[in-house]
């Protein structure tokens, strides 16, 4: 891959991860960037959120190996994973995948892990929410021609 100037240099994945978040941390709304982290918690990779109907919420958990935190306002779940958990992914629906972890006024804390960090891991996540959606993970689906 060549840049864009011509030059014949090639950006390279961590270069394009770099540009994608420089994007998004100079959104024109500003809305990202802003995370409710619980005191005594950091975010050293980011925030971003995955988004869930309320009733899938309790189907999920007990297939998690690690629970990060999690917020809720009666209508939807919101799981806390690393900037980025997105890359290669397509979150299967009803589940929403938001930058930034922009959560509603509403929301607040309903779990909380042991630690310092906020996070569910995404992979066992995303696998959980195929799961009790009855979603292929993208992985596992035959290639059309």
């Amino acid at each position: 891959m060549t840049g864009a100037s011509g030059s014949g240099h090639a950006l390279g994945l961590e270069t394009l991860i770099r540009l994608k978040r420089d994007r998004r941390s100079s959104s024109a709304d500003g809305a990202f960037g802003s995370f409710p982290v619980p005191d005594g918690m950091t975010a050293p990779l980011g925030c971003d959120a995955v988004a869930v109907p309320a009733r899938l919420g309790p189907l999920v958990v007990p297939r998690l190996p690690r629970v990060g935190c999690v917020y809720a306002d009666g209508t939807h779940w919101w799981w806390i994973v690393p900037t980025d958990s997105d890359d290669a992914l397509t979150w299967p629906a009803p589940a929403r995948y938001g930058p930034g972890a922009q959560l509603p006024g509403a929301a607040r804390l309903i779990h909380r892990p042991e630690g310092t960090v906020p996070y569910t891991p995404p992979i066992p996540l995303y696998l959980a929410l195929c799961r009790v959606t009855g979603t292929t993970p993208e992985w596992s689906r035959p290639l059309s021609a």
